[in-house]
């Protein structure tokens, strides 16, 4: 299996099955066990076609005679691989890009005779014309975002960012790890990778996190396999972060926990102490934090299957501190997860009345005196600052407090964050600290 048919099959079963491509893309790596080189590229073409797919129709439709609509579905991602390749792949010659793309129309096109000819001639005229074609003058084919998208994100952070958000969100999204400092510290995990062969460098402005490149399978990795760290970005540590756990014996509580990475996060910095009662709706995966914890060797987390709109008693006043990342639209992680632009607006608008139900009972865990972080990974106003506010209306005996951020951050007074994608290099994120008066 090449990295080019791995990466047809994964757009075919986002195409045919509507699997985000994230788990695809394991899915079909675990099956094709290709190499870290291959991996590498199967994810790249993978990611890049989603991500860019609009404008990719843009150009083909200039290359081809026909309509764009007759193609069959297996022959438009064979020619959005092929094109992808050309357009964007500085080092992948044409010639490869063009010949692999035939040999795919070959094999997944027997039954359309003119397949191979068709991809041979819209690639090669690419190659030709490619300095000729017209780019799209609108943002949302530029970026591949639908309009109704692209006009809901410009009301969110403006005109004036618009265009880095869309870029970001069409970027490949680097890797990003955090240390196991229970295990090894930042200078010797990042000397072990360099002789695993794996290309890393200290985060930007976070401390014990590193920035992975072109890393293939990670698992496969001794490092990984040592517990020596976890894949979490850095938004999503610094939510943890903002609740200043300390090392010692407190109680935390991690509601819609999985994959666990929040978990893993506060179990670090409780030093292995404590506990952490990470709950999931999902019972399936409950293992999967599980294995996480026993790999990190984080005996003091503990996974469970549970709602976190259910009340639980035995938690109720007890909690020191409460991590409340909640189910949400997702427009903050485009990057990685490029299907979501594709998600109908109208499947969302329950969300905000979820979220809030989920924080009002997550609060009653917090003892007095206690903390909440409530946090999403989206920008959408109603269940970001819309949801706290609400929230904060009817529980008066919370109060938001200013969040400590590293320096390359503006000073923060209001106890609420929105990271945007273009700016920190982090996922679109939202952060607000709660304390419980005493």
């Amino acid at each position: 299996m090449s990295a080019r048919e791995s990466a047809l099959n994964v757009l075919k079963s986002c195409r045919t099955e509507g699997s985000w491509v994230n788990a695809a893309l394991k899915e079909q790596l675990a099956r094709d066990r290709l190499d870290r080189r291959d991996a590498a590229l199967a994810t790249r073409l993978s990611y890049g076609v989603l991500q860019n797919r609009t404008l990719l129709d843009h150009y083909l439709q200039q290359l081809l005679t026909g309509r764009l609509k007759d193609l069959r579905p297996v022959l438009r991602d064979i020619l959005h691989l092929g094109l992808y390749q050309i357009l964007f792949l500085d080092k992948i010659p044409d010639s490869a890009a063009v010949n692999e793309s035939v040999d795919l129309s070959k094999r997944y096109c027997k039954k359309q005779k003119n397949a191979a000819a068709l991809v041979n001639g819209v690639l090669r005229n690419a190659v030709r014309s490619r300095d000729e074609l017209k780019a799209p003058a609108d943002p949302a084919t530029k970026y591949s975002h639908p309009a109704g998208l692209v006009a809901l994100l410009k009301s969110y952070v403006g005109e004036a960012r618009l265009e880095d958000m869309l870029k970001a969100n069409n970027a490949a999204p680097d890797t990003v790890v955090q240390v196991n400092t229970l295990r090894t510290t930042a200078a010797k995990l990042l000397a072990r990778l360099e002789g695993e062969g794996v290309e890393a460098v200290p985060h930007a402005w976070m401390e014990n996190c590193l920035v992975l490149k072109s890393t293939g399978a990670l698992e496969k990795l001794p490092s990984f396999l040592d517990g020596e760290f976890y894949v979490q970005d850095a938004a999503a540590r610094l939510a943890v972060d903002c609740a200043r756990i300390p090392e010692g014996d407190f109680l935390v509580t991690d509601c819609c926990a999985a994959p666990g990475g929040k978990s893993f996060a506060a179990a670090i910095r409780l030093g292995g102490k404590g506990r952490i009662v990470s709950s999931d709706i999902h019972e399936h995966k409950v293992p999967l934090m599980e294995k996480g914890a026993r790999r990190l060797g984080l005996s003091n987390m503990h996974p469970r299957h549970f709602d976190a709109t259910v009340f639980d008693p035995e938690l109720e006043g007890r909690v020191d501190f409460a991590l409340v990342d909640v189910p949400c639209s997702g427009y903050g992680i485009i990057r990685k997860k490029p299907d979501i632009r594709e998600k109908d607006p109208d499947t969302m608008k329950e969300l905000p009345a979820l979220q809030l139900e989920i924080l009002k009972n997550q609060a009653r865990y917090v003892r007095p005196g206690g903390v909440l972080i409530y946090s999403t990974c989206t920008l959408v106003r109603r269940e970001n600052e819309g949801v706290v506010e609400k929230f904060l209306k009817a529980n008066p005996e919370f109060s938001l407090e200013p969040l400590e951020l590293p320096a390359e951050f503006e000073p923060n007074t209001s106890g609420m964050l929105t990271l945007v994608p273009g700016e920190h290099d982090t996922d679109g994120f939202f952060i607000a600290r709660l304390r419980r008066n005493a």
